[in-house]
């Protein structure tokens, strides 16, 4: 009799449970079991993106009155809406690589490499025996994701894509005014400058 479709209820005439199965990292760790924590952790970076009606409020942009409080609205911001100007930097070199296919194909095979070796990795990277820190591990994706791009022949467009997208990031961090958000901001990425007091 064929037990297709059926569901065990124990593998023992004693009735014990059988051992749970272990969660990630094992070394029988299906596909499955990545493509799971990896929608688990895309969840968790996405959840840090800012809502874009909050980032397009036409009433919370302004001139600063100062060179001082740009400075300090860009930090704010580029704190507070980390993820949705990343996600806008990314945008705009996409678009660029439209009309060059080379260079789109190669861009989407380092965002594949970004993805397993940086965002949805467990465990650390270990070579030669030590453990590879993260700072190490995003500057050599971002140097070889660079140098990749620029070999396939479009450093211009490239070059000037990401010119322009961080000039859209800091034009919008300086006119972006930042009082409502800087208290979420307070001590993860930086430490305000109290104001000066008038005399």
């Amino acid at each position: 009799m064929s037990k297709y479709g059926t569901i065990p209820t124990s593998s023992s005439s004693s009735g014990a449970a059988p051992p749970p199965l272990p969660l990630g990292g094992g070394g029988g760790a299906s596909p499955l079991d990545f493509f799971s924590r990896a929608k688990a952790r895309g969840a968790t970076a996405l959840a840090t993106r800012r809502p874009w009606r909050e980032l397009a409020d036409p009433h919370a942009l302004g001139l600063p009155p100062s060179l001082a409080d740009a400075y300090l609205r860009v930090r704010a911001n580029l704190a507070h809406y980390a993820m949705n100007y990343a996600i806008v930097v990314l945008a705009v070199v996409f678009l660029s690589l439209l009309w060059h296919p080379a260079s789109l194909i190669v861009f989407l095979v380092c965002m594949v490499a970004w993805l397993v070796l940086y965002f949805l990795r467990d465990e650390p990277i270990v070579l030669f025996g030590r453990v590879v820190g993260d700072g190490a591990v995003l500057a050599a994706l971002a140097a070889v994701t660079l140098v990749l791009l620029l070999l396939t022949g479009a450093t211009a467009n490239i070059v000037s894509s990401l010119l322009i997208g961080v000039l859209l990031v800091v034009l919008h961090a300086a006119l972006h005014k930042a009082e409502e958000n800087v208290d979420d901001e307070v001590g993860r990425w930086y430490t305000p400058v109290p104001p000066q007091p008038a005399h």
